[in-house]
């Protein structure tokens, strides 16, 4: 596998500032809410990407403490990354065990985002060194696997509540541009796995109205059996069944940590593979800059690194 995603796209990677946890109160919300805010230590008009964990079976790692891999590279190459802490969290099971959404969350956790938003200001004169220097018009967003879920929603998907069959549309229009890395897929019949019956709402979604712009990425290895009997395709749905402008990055040999991306040395990685997060997390930062900054060239640098090496880590698609 190579890396030859060349510095060029991005530019030399600076110094990250981090602070946490960053106390939000939002009224009705159990416990309060809990964010990392990682940015680079010099530049100004910054774009902001909000990121969404998922879960999994570490204590800490679906929480603002989790997916460093990814937080620190985009921090580094200009980026202000905010992480917050969702109620599905593992840290937060025994205070919201009996709160009304538990245990799924599903429109809390998209609400979180849009509590950040709404407080945007607060958080960049809060954290030392950030006031002044975030550009609140430039935001991404970014989720992996229940998190690529939350993306979705936030991104113009549609859900029909299990709980009474309403239609809920929870976009978010202040965010620009999403990523979603191995996120859940259709429901329907094929939604037919073992866990499809205890988790509903994750087949409950209509990617046919999300239509923000967004990467989607996927392992080729990536098997969602526990939901559904049709393979890694079913990951990379959000991309098939969304309207463009949407691409896919399809990682070859990528299960569903896609080389490690949840924490740094994380036990849960299958499929742990240093190289694999540093593609990814040039590719998604590149394709970000990007589709935030129109006539930055950092996406067609990276892709076109990616196509030519004697070894490519993935293919892409875009429509």
């Amino acid at each position: 596998m190579s890396t030859a995603i060349t510095a060029d796209a991005l530019g030399t990677a600076v110094p990250v500032l981090s602070y946490s946890p960053l106390v939000l109160s939002v009224p009705g919300r159990p416990v309060d809410l809990r964010v990392r805010v990682s940015a680079p230590a010099t530049g100004t008009n910054l774009p902001v990407i909000l990121l969404s964990h998922g879960h999994g079976p570490s204590n800490n790692l679906s929480s603002l403490n989790g997916y460093a891999p990814l937080a620190d590279f985009w921090a580094a190459h200009g980026f202000v990354v905010i992480q917050p802490t969702h109620l599905t969290s593992r840290t937060l099971t025994a205070l919201v065990a009996d709160a009304p959404g538990a245990p799924d969350f599903w429109r809390s956790r998209a609400e979180d985002m849009s509590h950040i938003l709404d407080r945007l200001d607060h958080i960049g004169n809060a954290v030392p060194q950030l006031a002044g220097r975030i550009d609140p018009a430039k935001v991404a967003l970014a989720g992996h696997s229940y998190g690529g879920f939350t993306a979705a929603l936030l991104l113009g998907a549609g859900l029909t509540d299990p709980g009474t069959g309403n239609l809920v549309h929870l976009l978010e229009p202040r965010i620009k541009a999403g990523v979603l890395l191995a996120p859940p897929g259709r429901g329907g019949d094929v939604f037919n796995g073992p866990m499809a019956e205890h988790w509903p709402v994750i087949g409950a979604v209509d990617f046919s109205t999300m239509t923000t712009p967004a990467l989607v990425v996927t392992g080729d290895k990536d098997d969602p059996r526990h939901f559904t009997d049709m393979g890694p395709d079913w990951h990379a749905d959000p991309y098939t069944l969304a309207p463009g402008p949407k691409t896919l990055l399809t990682l070859f040999g990528g299960e569903h940590g896609l080389g490690g991306i949840a924490g740094y040395d994380a036990a849960e990685t299958t499929d742990e593979n240093p190289e694999r997060v540093a593609v990814l997390a040039r590719l998604t930062a590149a394709y970000l800059r990007t589709r935030l900054h129109p006539g930055d060239n950092a996406w067609q640098t990276a892709h076109e690194a990616l196509t030519m090496a004697p070894d490519p880590a993935g293919r892409v698609v875009s429509k």
